[in-house]
């Protein structure tokens, strides 16, 4: 039961990772590309879609492994009503009809990644790494990284850190085989009660031997239905919950193999497990950004609203990220933003301007978008 719109196919190429130590990079070592995306977000999408009307095919980093950005994550299942030309929709259902449309620009993503790194290279463009190796050689850049990357907010418990990404998992989408084990779900949100519900009703070969939701408190805050149907698990003993505050880890021979926990009458309760699956949410941090040398405003980058570029010639930024007079957070002007950063961008490639084309009539366009007579010849 996670969220649908965590585990739609990406059109593209998907990377999740890198080879190549950030700190040692050479431009040489970097793979050449016209466009890169910071953000997954609604609108570094639609960036996407407008980079490839002008021909600019775009690589898109995030640091969450699927893309939507704040749009699934915080709304994936809640309704959308001033996207023009969609009554409703949800958060989710918003991501995908965007996955749609870029399709025909197959875009590249690297998923579960955190730029780390921008530099401005003698010979023009940029340099652009990530956390886990991945290297970019860009001709231009697009920073839609909404209000920040989205990083999980992590359970501060001494010693937990050194077992992250074997027994511990902020992130799981399926990958990690967690079949006849015993495995602890923390946290009180929806995405901690829907995952212990997927957990405990996956196919028997998958499914772990026992699932325990472990809480600071027996209330979960979830939709009805969901909590229904926790109730129905927990009743059928399919879901264990543990109640108390997770106060130490406890470990044999190197390995995790369980939390201490001190329950509201104030006792200690030892919750053994094979596997600790943290969801407490997420936090955006700007990172790495704030370092770039582009010029800020309370955390946000300030652009001229004509090209939404920053003070950085080539390097673009739109959405929640930029500020400027006027500005308004809501997604539309975040689509608004990327067509004229992607004309801005196109224009200072070209060093001229560009003829404006109507996907109505322009055959050029047609052949991209891989529709009408221009696509068939």
């Amino acid at each position: 039961m996670e969220r649908q719109g965590r585990q739609a196919p990406v059109p593209g190429k998907v990377v999740t990772g890198g080879s190549t130590p950030t700190g040692a990079a050479h431009a040489p070592q970097a793979v050449a590309v016209d466009a890169v995306v910071i953000g997954a977000g609604p609108v570094g999408l639609f960036q996407v879609f407008q980079l490839g009307l002008h021909g600019l095919q775009a690589h898109v980093i995030d640091a969450l492994p699927y893309i939507g950005g704040q749009c699934a994550e915080l709304y994936g299942d809640k309704p959308i009503y001033d996207i023009p030309g969609i009554r409703v929709c949800t958060g989710n259902e918003l991501v995908q009809r965007l996955h749609a449309q870029i399709t025909p620009f197959a875009p590249t993503f690297h998923l579960g990644q955190q730029a780390d790194m921008l530099q401005v290279l003698p010979e023009g463009g940029f340099l652009i790494g990530t956390a886990r190796g991945t290297q970019l050689k860009a001709r231009t850049v697009f920073i839609a990284s909404g209000v920040g990357a989205f990083m999980p907010r992590t359970l501060k418990l001494p010693g937990l850190q050194a077992h992250e990404g074997r027994q511990v998992l902020y992130h799981w989408d399926g990958a990690t085989r967690l079949a006849g084990q015993q495995v602890v779900v923390h946290g009180g949100g929806a995405p901690a009660v829907e995952l212990a519900i997927a957990l405990a009703t996956a196919p028997e070969a998958l499914r772990p031997a026992r699932v325990t939701l472990q809480h600071r408190r027996d209330v979960f805050d979830a939709t009805p239905a969901v909590l229904d149907e926790l109730q129905a698990l927990r009743a059928a003993g399919r879901i264990a919950v543990a109640i108390g505050m997770a106060s130490a880890t406890v470990e044999d021979a190197g390995r995790l193999t369980g939390l201490e926990l001190t329950t509201p009458e104030g006792a200690t309760l030892r919750l053994p497990l094979d596997a600790l699956l943290v969801r407490l949410g997420l936090v955006p941090r700007l990172g790495p950004i704030a370092d770039w040398g582009l010029q800020l405003e309370r955390k946000q980058l300030v652009v001229d609203t004509a090209t939404f570029s920053t003070n950085v010639p080539g390097i673009h930024a739109v959405g929640d990220a930029v500020t400027y007079p006027g500005k308004r957070k809501l997604i539309l002007s975040g689509f608004h933003e990327a067509a004229l950063a992607a004309f801005g961008a196109a224009e200072w490639l070209a060093g001229r301007k560009l003829p404006l084309e109507y996907t109505t009539s322009s055959e050029r366009l047609h052949g991209l978008l891989g529709v009408g007579s221009a696509a068939q010849a």
